[in-house]
């Protein structure tokens, strides 16, 4: 485990978590925005704590649905332990995203004027570290004759700059829809009971499926990048609701695509 520029302290322990990490299903679930943790060394980032309990410092729910997904699928579940404000590892370093002086209406103080050794630091300490995880993980999977389908899990806000979203769940992909349609399918076929959409809230054009392809483009894997609104998920019924449907998605898009 590494501890560089004092970001991190061995007692808050690894930045990565793993669930099942020997799982032998046909998925890969990746949470990049699992917690809204910070390391002690970079305080509250100038932020009050109804705001670092928000949308703004995680994707609330997005873990609880992911692992229920991982032991449904007996997949693999790699996921951040530390809040994307101070590094978001589904954006590469050079992003202004990666360490956002802003996030929706939000300021972020402690994002503001970040040396290149501080932004460094934050790379080296989260960035890396998380997605040498995801890399093992599929080359482990490859190595073992398993094929695996990359798919990452997230949560949005139902209001953003004070605007309602309709969506409930969205369906995202990149270049490479091939998942997507078949999940897209599914939906069709299941009549399902939320507002699927394709792209949205987000979409390529946002910078969102980074780790995507990162991960699964060059290796030519199918890939999928889930997002549900957190409202739905925001107890443990709605998550087992949203999980369950998810599973039955996940299940037919497999199927489709074998």
């Amino acid at each position: 485990m590494l501890h560089h520029a004092g970001l991190l302290t061995r007692s808050e322990g690894d930045p990565v978590g793993m669930v099942n990490p020997d799982g032998a299903g046909d998925i890969l679930i990746v949470c990049e925005h699992a917690s809204r943790r910070l390391p002690a060394s970079v305080g509250n980032l100038g932020l009050t704590n109804d705001v670092l309990k928000s949308h703004v410092a995680w994707d609330p729910g997005a873990l609880a649905v992911a692992e229920r997904l991982s032991a449904a699928f007996d997949a693999p579940l790699v996921y951040q332990q530390f809040s994307r404000l101070v590094y978001d590892c589904n954006r590469p370093p050079e992003s202004p995203g990666a360490m956002p002086e802003t996030s929706e209406i939000y300021e972020i103080p402690g994002n503001r004027n970040l040396s290149e050794q501080e932004r460094d630091a934050r790379t080296e300490a989260l960035y890396l570290p998380f997605h040498r995880r995801v890399e093992e993980v599929i080359e482990a999977r490859v190595a073992a004759g398993c094929g695996t389908v990359l798919v990452t899990m997230h949560s949005f806000t139902p209001v953003y700059f004070g605007k309602q979203r309709e969506v409930e769940i969205g369906i995202l992909h990149d270049d490479d829809a091939r998942f997507a349609d078949a999940m897209l399918s599914a939906c069709d076929d299941l009549d399902s009971p939320y507002r699927v959409r394709r792209n949205e809230p987000y979409g390529p054009a946002d910078g969102v499926t980074h780790t995507l392809n990162l991960h699964a483009k060059a290796r030519g894997m199918l890939n999928v990048m889930i997002e549900v609104r957190n409202d739905l998920i925001a107890d443990e019924a709605g998550q087992a609701r949203a999980a369950g449907y998810l599973e039955d998605l996940l299940k037919q898009a497999l199927q489709k695509s074998s």
